[in-house]
Parts: structure tokens; C-alpha cells; sequence
């Protein structure tokens, strides 16, 4: 893609980033907290009065409220702007590296899905079926919308990515009598399968460990000791692996 065509993409997907990330950032709040996040309108998580349309704008609503409710003044997290800029970002990433209009939309697709997952999973330590499971079906269907990498690739990456993390985590829960791997870290992985294919797998996990290990020196370095039973959201680096493998390509194979 070149010329005004290409840009008008990237503004255009970048939009409708900043449009997802406003609904992904409230859907990171109330779906942890057991909350409706489909029906009913918008409200203030301090106040609780309803927000009108002015105050749901992306970006500019909390730019012209200096980062306040416009209806009582108590601060809005920065969550919101945060997940509006990172989807936008996303958006234009894919926009930028993928050969066609659809593919840079499925692509954007992928990366908002990974990024909630990746929100939810860091603060909750919680890989629900309600993302893993869409996160699944997008990927098949992207798999034949796009063949590639092909429905029958994409379906054996599912099954041998899922297959893979549960037998690990059974096999450590029988090893040392305590869970090693969340119970939603198996669909993630199945889900990035169905993207990535199966000969993807291994690169998912090869961006997932270098992330891994990057965050744990990152700790070190701030003299915060990690233990044998530290808790890390692995969900957060298998969705860095997912997005870099399926925007890069497998590594070395």
C-alpha cells in the first residue's frame, strides 16, 4: 500500500483504535468486578452519575476536563487515555506493516484483544474464557479470511498449542503438589495458536521468555527480590509473543 490510500488507513484504523480502547478500558474494569459491560451507559466510577457524550470523546474529553470528572472533579484513572493511545498505536502498527486493508484490520483486531487480555491478566492475575475464547474464533476466522496461515494449520496450532501449556501445568501440579500455570493460560496460548499456526508456537514462546526475563531483570535492577513463588502474569508475555510473531513471522523457522 502507498500513497493517500495507505494514510487514510492508518487515520482511519488509528481512529478507530482510540474508539476501542475507550470501550476495552471500561470493559478491563468491569469485567474483573463481575460488571455489565454491554448494556447501560457510562458513569463515573466515583460519582456514579451518568457521563453525556461530551464526556466520552477519546482522548480530547479527558484532555479539556484536565483528567477530572466534569460532574464532581474526582480524578479519572489514566487507564482510559492509556488503552485509547495503546489501541490506536496498535491500529497504525498494523496498519504500517501489513500488505492489505484487511489484513491490517484483523491485525488491529488481534492487538486490542491481546492488549485487554494483557491488562486483565497483570492486574488480576485472571485469563477469563470471555477473552481467551473470542481471542480463538477471531483467529480462525482470520486464518480463513486471509489463508494464512491456512484453516488446518491454524486449527493443529489451537490443538497443540492448548495440549501443550495444559500437560505442563498438569505435569508441575503433580511434580510439587501447587498450580505453576493459571487455568486460562492454556486457552491463551491455543488462541494465539490459531493465529500464529502451529509452526508459530515456538516463537510465541521465544518473544514470551525474552519478555519474561527481560521484566525480571527489570525487577532485580530495582532491588525488588523475586522468589520461587513469585507470581508473573505469563498471559502478558504470551500476548507480546502472539503479536510479534504473527506481525514478524516465526524466528528461525
Amino acid at each position: 500500500m502507498d500513497g493517500s490510500p495507505f494514510w487514510l488507513l492508518i487515520f482511519s484504523l488509528s481512529g478507530l483504535g482510540l474508539i476501542a480502547g475507550s470501550f476495552l478500558g471500561l470493559v478491563s474494569v468491569r469485567l474483573p468486578a463481575g460488571q455489565d459491560f454491554v448494556a447501560g451507559r457510562s458513569r463515573c466510577g466515583s460519582c456514579s452519575r451518568t457521563l453525556a457524550p461530551r464526556d466520552l470523546v477519546p482522548l480530547l474529553s479527558y484532555a479539556l476536563a484536565k483528567g477530572r470528572c466534569r460532574l464532581c472533579g474526582a480524578r479519572i484513572s489514566l487507564r482510559y487515555p492509556a488503552m485509547e493511545l495503546g489501541c490506536a498505536a496498535l491500529a497504525a502498527w498494523a496498519a504500517i506493516l501489513q500488505p492489505t486493508p484487511l489484513a491490517a484490520i484483523l491485525t488491529a483486531l488481534l492487538g486490542w484483544q491481546l492488549l485487554l487480555i494483557a491488562v486483565v491478566d497483570a492486574e488480576h492475575f485472571w485469563l477469563p474464557d470471555a477473552l481467551t475464547l473470542p481471542l480463538l474464533a477471531s483467529g480462525l476466522a482470520a486464518s480463513a479470511l486471509l489463508d494464512a496461515p491456512g484453516l488446518a494449520d491454524s486449527l493443529i496450532g489451537a490443538i497443540i498449542g492448548f495440549a501443550s501449556l495444559w500437560s505442563l501445568a498438569w505435569a508441575y501440579r503433580r511434580l510439587r503438589g501447587r498450580d505453576g500455570l493459571g487455568g486460562g493460560d492454556p486457552w491463551l496460548f491455543a488462541a494465539i495458536g490459531a493465529w500464529t499456526g502451529w509452526i508459530g508456537l515456538p516463537s510465541v514462546l521465544l518473544w514470551a521468555a525474552a519478555a519474561g526475563l527481560s521484566v525480571v531483570l527489570a525487577t532485580q535492577l530495582g532491588r525488588r527480590k523475586l522468589t520461587a513463588s513469585s507470581r508473573l502474569p505469563f498471559g502478558v508475555f504470551l500476548a507480546i509473543g502472539g503479536w510479534f510473531t504473527w506481525n514478524y513471522g516465526p524466528l528461525g523457522f
